[in-house]
């Protein structure tokens, strides 16, 4: 890494990993079902559970100093219930990413309704829009510790939204599936970024206003599910179409006065729209995921000239491609990783590359992940650039 000492850098990663692979030994035997009531009669049932993920975070700046972190990435426990096979419902949150005022982030929050004799599934409330397939893969069931561009919220990519999200497939293979949402959700103003947030942890300047999209997954070979990493060596192949387009209600514009912006770096969002194209292949010990991004975008400030936009508005694209091979079927993982990001607004185009190893105790139940990241042209400005290395312990429960 740059400028950094490599012998104090080596002394943090082997002590951070000896403390995190003896924490998950101690953790491994706990693994087990997590139903506490079950109603064997009528199908209804109440689960606890969660994960934790602690996380050390090493950053290196190029001409700048090198900085690092341990805490919690998430910390995220769950409860969940039935009555009946039909029903049930879901509430999750995360303390690990509280801040401000909100010292709990909402995460999942809804009741589901499966109808009699098909396949379609309505949850009402927080639950995620079905727009990019790296974010509706769980951070669980992630090969990188982050999420690459076209998976994070803070790029376009919607989150977590209250609203009414229906789900379902085609065949006894689920040969193909599909979603679709209608959600009110919160757009964080910020020229540096493309900015949804779950209304319910909503700060007093979001922006807010309606959402609709869908998305359609055709898998030739049998579904390839929302989780990365290949346990069990059968060939499968997916593709994916997403769209979406939120629009701001006018509820709530904070920042923008007269159709001007008194700040900025923090204009109000007018409308914005999203385009997905995404596949996903695994087979051979061997899982590659690969996705396209395209936002459209406007500020009710047209003169916005400032982070991603120009003249008011900005065609964010975003594209990323990793991929592992287990080298030790089941337990260790080798991966890489590119990604490259483009504004209106940007200088050049800013880009990542990764890579990684991932060490499997119970699968995504208990494992390690390394992973180090090469930066360049940070936020579109040419010449800066930034390394990074994230070690992070995993237990699912």
């Amino acid at each position: 890494m740059r400028n950094l000492n490599q012998l104090d850098m080596g002394k943090k990663v082997v002590f951070w990993s000896v403390a995190t692979v003896g924490f998950l030994c101690m953790a491994t035997p706990a693994l087990a079902g997590h139903k506490v009531f079950v109603d064997k009669e009528k199908g209804g049932y109440v689960k606890i559970g969660g994960r934790i993920q602690l996380q050390y975070h090493l950053t290196d700046p190029d001409g700048g100093n090198s900085s690092d972190e341990v805490f919690f990435r998430r910390l995220r426990p769950y409860i969940e219930g039935s009555f009946n096979k039909d029903w049930k419902a879901k509430f999750q949150f995360d303390i690990g990413k509280g801040s401000g005022d909100n010292e709990l982030s909402v995460k999942d929050a809804y009741f589901q309704y499966t109808c009699p004799k098909t396949s379609i599934k309505t949850k009402v409330g927080a639950a995620n829009f079905p727009f990019s397939r790296e974010l509706l893969t769980s951070s669980k069931k992630q090969q990188l510790v982050e999420r690459t561009f076209v998976g994070d919220h803070n790029y376009g990519t919607p989150d977590r939204h209250i609203g009414i999200h229906l789900s379902g497939h085609v065949g006894e293979n689920k040969i193909l599936t599909w979603g679709g949402s209608l959600a009110y959700a919160g757009l964080d103003p910020d020229d540096d970024k493309l900015d949804f947030d779950n209304i319910a942890n909503r700060g007093s300047d979001y922006n807010e206003g309606w959402m609709i999209g869908g998305r359609v997954d055709f898998h030739p070979m049998g579904q390839v599910k929302f989780s990365q990493g290949d346990f069990k060596g059968k060939t499968k192949l997916s593709m994916g179409l997403a769209v979406f387009t939120w629009s701001n209600d006018d509820d709530n514009n904070t920042r923008t006065t007269a159709g001007v912006a008194d700040d900025a770096s923090k204009p109000d969002v007018d409308s914005a729209t999203g385009f997905e194209i995404s596949g996903a292949f695994r087979g051979f010990g061997l899982s590659v995921d690969a996705q396209y991004n395209l936002f459209d975008t406007e500020t009710i400030d047209g003169t916005v000239t400032s982070g991603i936009y120009q003249n008011g508005a900005s065609d964010l694209t975003s594209m990323a491609i990793e991929g592992g091979f287990m080298v030790w079927p089941k337990r260790l993982e080798l991966v890489v990783g590119y990604q490259v990001q483009d504004a209106d607004g940007y200088a050049d185009e800013w880009t990542r590359t990764s890579f990684g190893v991932n060490y499997f105790m119970h699968k995504h139940k208990a494992k390690v992940q390394l992973s180090y990241r090469i930066g360049e042209n940070l936020k579109g400005a040419m010449g800066s650039d930034e390394d990074e290395l994230f070690l992070q312990g995993q237990y699912v429960f």
